[in-house]
């Protein structure tokens, strides 16, 4: 570990929350939550109404195929909106399973989907590549439902890492091989010349990697795109593309994979995580502070720790313990670097389009809706062109389950939802009377209400049908069953009656459903502005609740130091009369003592002065 054994470690998780941020809002908008997300489109005119109803029988029964019948479908869209944003690219193969019955549509890292880097689109590709791991018993099961060759390819073995995966890959490997080691399948998607007329055919090579052993040969074309000459000669074979590409970002140097947020934020995130453990290194490093012992001091050498409120006694003096003791030089956490990890955070978020408000934070109190709506869509801008990317993807994976029921789906198919049976003459690519597609429009409940609350404007006009408005705006406000509301003899006029006047009295209903909608968000957006007016009063309570807390304690602050002034003071006073009274008591007392010494000097002045006198008479 860097610098030293047991440093800091942290990773800051940058790309984590841009990728949970990304997939959050897509996979709500992605997989509706009415399980509708096939839509179809109409091809030309459609007088009789027919086409629209095939194309509303195909919509219901591929969403219900595909949340219903396709096992993981849903979950491996989730796991894949929650990969592509790192890795930049993902795959999925949609392929007809002949040992199951039935489509399956399965998720591929791209790492086990080998192919040119340079390559413009997967249709053009030479040569695709698919890595697949599979069980003994699964090759087993394929062999005896005739899918594979039954050939003997002895006991699997583990691959070399050179071989096929990475390094960290190959660590993950088991050692020994057992009865549980999967054989390495290698599914090429190439062209071969089979039958020696010069052209290649697309053809799809299943083999195992250790043997080499061919498993399976099968076509990847149909007679549909087979394109001869007058003559009957084939010029063109349009192969059969099983693998849907996910991308994220295109990427700068115009090759086939696109980038992601570890690409674009990968640098990034490390010199966060090095900015980070820096910071905790230099502290740990300043708290556990060390350095050099002299050899010349009088210590029992070897580690020596310290305990919080601990003193040891040492055979030396202070001076030497300053002189013998040198502490390692450090500094604390650097407030520079701090803030340039902040700025690096800061510019990883506006890079990833990760802020504050689409998090959940509020924004301001005084920040308008329409302010707040507006700043949303411009930060929606990055992540509503990336959607536009994965709905094509979508379309195309659409597109190629529309064609796998066509070949595969079984005539006498009935079921529940559509209450009609439903069968491969629905699913009819050469007249292309309908297509499936995915919806891009309408990225949120919002925006959709706004649309269609948008057409009943359009009804005074009187060029739109009425009950398709109403279809809509029912459709939008996401009413459970709102089929079941549509009266059966709305849009047709009643005998006698006048239509114009039914359209203008449907107009009418439709306006007062609109009125109600703005009363009912009035009350709410009142109801919000009474919630924050009521916690800005109690803000407003409890800060001035807290001034006074604070002016009381202050008060009492002052009072107390007054207080302890005051005594300091009389302290102050008293030291000095005392001081003052001592200084006039030893006066005193040498004034005393001063008078007491004259006392006993006089008599003997006086006798002095007497013998003095006496002997001067003689």
């Amino acid at each position: 570990m860097y610098p030293w054994p047991h440093a800091s470690n942290v990773k800051y998780p940058l790309v984590s929350i841009a990728s949970m941020q990304f997939a959050a809002r897509a996979y709500p908008t992605l997989v509706p939550s009415d399980k509708k997300i096939v839509k179809t489109q109409v091809i030309g005119k459609d007088p009789d109404g027919q086409k629209k109803e095939r194309a509303d029988r195909v919509s219901t029964y591929m969403s219900y195929q595909i949340f219903h019948e396709m096992d993981g479908w849903e979950e491996g869209m989730d796991k894949l909106l929650n990969m592509v944003p790192v890795v930049g690219t993902m795959f999925k193969k949609t392929f007809f399973d002949p040992v199951k019955g039935k489509n399956c549509s399965y998720i591929i890292q791209p790492k086990n989907l080998v192919m040119n880097y340079w390559i413009s689109c997967l249709e053009e590709c030479e040569r695709v590549s698919e890595i697949i791991e599979m069980s003994p018993r699964k090759v087993k099961e394929k062999q005896l439902a005739g899918v594979f060759l039954d050939v003997e390819l002895g006991p699997p073995t583990i691959p070399n890492e050179d071989t096929l995966h990475t390094e960290v890959t190959g660590m993950l490997r088991p050692q020994v091989a057992d009865d549980t080691t999967p054989y390495t399948l290698i599914e090429q998607h190439t062209f071969l010349d089979l039958n020696g007329d010069g052209y290649k055919e697309p053809y799809v090579v299943t083999f195992e990697l250790g043997s080499r052993k061919v498993l399976r040969i099968s076509a990847r074309f149909d007679d549909r795109g087979i394109h001869t000459n007058a003559e009957g000669k084939v010029i063109r074979i349009d192969p059969i593309c099983y693998y849907t590409k996910y991308g994220f970002i295109p990427n700068p140097d115009g090759s086939f994979y696109d980038i992601g947020f570890g690409h674009l934020l990968g640098p990034i995130n490390e010199s966060v995580n090095t900015l980070i453990n820096q910071l905790i290194d230099s502290g740990t490093l300043n708290n556990l502070q060390g350095g050099f012992i002299g050899k010349g001091l009088r210590l029992k050498m070897g580690e020596t720790r310290m305990e919080p409120g601990e003193w040891k006694a040492v055979n030396a003096t202070g001076d030497d313990l300053r002189k013998q003791i040198v502490p390692l030089p450090t500094k604390e956490p650097s407030n520079v670097l701090f803030q340039l990890m902040g700025a690096l955070v800061t510019s990883g978020k506006e890079l990833a389009s990760v802020a504050e408000i689409f998090v959940g934070k509020m924004p301001g109190q005084n920040t308008p809706a329409t302010t707040t709506m507006a700043t949303i869509e411009q930060g929606m801008k990055v992540f509503t062109a990336i959607y536009k990317r994965i709905y094509r993807s979508l379309e195309e994976e659409f597109k190629k389950l529309f064609r796998l029921n066509e070949v595969y789906l079984d005539p006498q198919t009935y079921i529940e939802v559509l209450d009609a049976p439903i069968g491969p003459e629905d699913f009819n690519t050469q007249d292309y009377q309908i297509c499936p597609a995915a919806d891009p429009t309408a990225v949120s409940q919002t925006e959709k209400l706004i649309k269609a609350q948008a057409l009943l404007e359009l009804l005074p006009i009187g060029t739109i049908d009425p009950l398709k408005v109403t279809m809509r705006v029912l459709e939008a406000m996401e009413q459970p069953n709102w089929q079941d509301l549509i009266s059966p003899s709305a849009g047709q006029p009643q005998e006698g009656g006048d239509p114009a006047a039914e359209a203008k009295q449907m107009e009418l209903m439709l306006k007062q459903q609109v009125e109600q909608q703005k009363m009912e968000l009035k009350a709410q957006e009142q109801a919000f502005k009474s919630e924050l007016a009521m916690r800005d009063q109690i803000f407003k309570q409890q800060m001035e609740e807290y001034k006074i807390a604070k002016e009381a304690e202050l008060k009492e602050r002052i009072a107390m130091a007054e207080f302890q002034r005051n005594v300091h003071q009389d302290n102050y006073k008293l030291a000095r009369e005392q001081q003052r009274h001592a200084v006039q008591l030893r006066q005193s007392e040498e004034a005393h003592k001063q008078k007491v010494t004259q006392a006993k000097e006089q008599p003997k002045s006086q006798a002095r002065k007497n013998s003095g006198s006496g002997k001067s008479t003689r």
